[in-house]
């Protein structure tokens, strides 16, 4: 189990470097309390209080005296993202906020630890140091230590080449995550699949040299309100028979970012001791190619009886989804949710930073997007608009998979799944590229935790009082 970076986030020693944060709008009111020499370095250096841009300054020796950080309008929560990486190594204290909202010592040691992040499995020299804070006054210690954790257990797995993130390892990271929280876990591995009646997921694996699994673990006392997440869990994806491009290809190790986004989202809700019954169902497969990969025009049963056209090989992660959401409905769950790295779609609608939330309920969106705006963990709702599940009607068969349009792939895709959950249980389907092309505060480029701490607000909020 991943633990966050220790040496970002201390107690404070006494001699910490002070760092003052302050907003354009009170600038000037705090620069009129500081000693000439200060107003006149920062002067010099020609600082500005846009947010996220500091500046060091010495004191009469040279060393570093503080650090001073501009918040802009008070509003952005990355403005210490770049800080560990940036600032020079030692231990550092957050002294004074001006004009900053009550959540920001909160914020503060969120943003600093994951802008810390560093993935450095294969690097032959070692991580350069990185600065600490010490715990700011008034943080939410419990939630920034969980958001941490979670988020670099989900960025660790989503890094890591498929080489060593086959099914198999990903088992591992599951069994790992159950046995440190005491949950129960159950694996369903190659042919057992079709044994038990997972018919798809088989489909899908079978062509790999690591047999596909079923991974599926439960936490929480059996009687509290059930809460189900399902985590797409394609290690990598060539697109099957409907081979990808060479680029296309290029960053499929993060197709089983679904499945490292719940495995983070679920240490939260287990560390948090949430009251709920909690399961975790991650269908784990490679799509392959050999002689025994399912082709354009197959027809697939399923585990809910569907049978499914084939229209493409490399829109394999509906169908591990489909037998994975039938297995959860027969619980009903009191609340339901997906997350895949589903519809390149998505990406072309929203970009990286925004996954696309598909959700019937009206309230439970709101409920949602409030949580997403609380975590500053953004999501936007696009629609199940029923009228297009003509456009992935079959001839042969009740359903294909892909359809022949080029339109809508990310409704569709979602309209597919709703085939599998049907009516009656609260679901909801993330659409989440689980990846940051580039660097940003706190945001590092590589795997990243879409959503978590959107949907750890929700189920917190209806789950519990805590």
């Amino acid at each position: 189990m991943t633990s966050p970076p220790p040496t970002l986030l201390i107690a404070g020693q006494g001699n910490d470097i002070p760092i003052h944060a302050v907003t354009g709008e009170k600038y000037e009111a705090w620069l009129a309390g500081q000693t000439p020499r200060v107003r006149s370095w920062l002067a010099a250096v020609n600082f500005k209080t846009d947010a996220g841009v500091s500046a060091v300054v010495p004191d009469d020796d040279g060393a570093l005296a503080m650090v001073v950080l501009g918040l802009g309008r008070g509003d952005d929560p990355w403005v210490t993202g770049r800080l560990a990486k940036d600032l020079p190594k030692g231990n550092y204290r957050l002294a004074s906020a001006a004009g900053a909202p009550e959540a920001f010592p909160t914020w503060a040691a969120l943003a600093w630890a994951l802008g810390g992040y560093s993935f450095a499995r294969y690097k032959t020299e070692p991580v350069p140091p990185r600065a600490a804070l010490a715990w700011p006054e008034g943080c939410d210690r419990a939630y920034v230590e969980r958001a941490v954790t979670a988020s670099t257990l989900t960025r660790d797995l989503v890094n890591t080449p498929a080489a060593d993130m086959l099914p198999d390892a990903l088992e591992q990271a599951a069994r790992t995550l159950a046995k440190l929280h005491g949950a129960e876990i159950t694996v369903v591995t190659g042919d057992a699949l079709l044994a038990q009646n997972y018919p798809m997921i088989h489909a899908v694996g079978r062509a790999s040299a690591v047999a596909p699994r079923l991974i599926d673990f439960s936490w929480g006392a059996a009687g509290a309100p059930r809460v189900t997440l399902v985590g797409k869990g394609v290690c990598f994806d060539t697109g099957g028979l409907d081979l990808k491009t060479a680029s296309g290809m290029a960053l499929m190790k993060k197709d089983m970012g679904g499945a490292a986004t719940v495995l983070g989202l679920a240490h939260m809700i287990m560390a948090a001791r949430l009251p709920l019954r909690l399961r975790v169902l991650v269908p784990a497969v490679e799509n392959a190619i050999a002689g025994n990969a399912f082709r354009p025009g197959d027809v697939l049963k399923t585990r809910k009886g569907i049978t499914v056209e084939i229209g493409n090989t490399d829109a394999e992660g509906r169908l591990v989804l489909a037998d994975a959401l039938t297995a959860a409905v027969a619980e009903e769950p009191s609340l339901l949710i997906d997350c895949a790295t589903l519809t390149g779609a998505c990406r072309t609608a929203l970009g990286p930073d925004l996954p696309g939330l598909f959700v019937d309920d009206d309230a439970l969106a709101a409920e949602l997007l409030a949580a997403a705006t609380a975590a500053h963990d953004p999501l936007w709702r696009l629609p199940l608009y029923q009228p297009y599940r003509k456009l992935i009607e079959s001839k042969v068969a009740d359903i294909n998979n892909a359809g022949e349009s080029p339109f809508a792939g990310a409704i569709t895709a979602a309209l597919f799944l709703k085939e599998f959950v049907g009516a009656g249980v609260p679901w909801i389907h993330i659409d989440s590229y689980a990846w940051n092309p580039t660097d940003r505060p706190g945001r590092p480029a590589g795997g990243e935790a879409l959503a978590q701490r959107a949907l750890f607000g929700l189920i917190r909020g209806r789950f519990s009082s805590r």
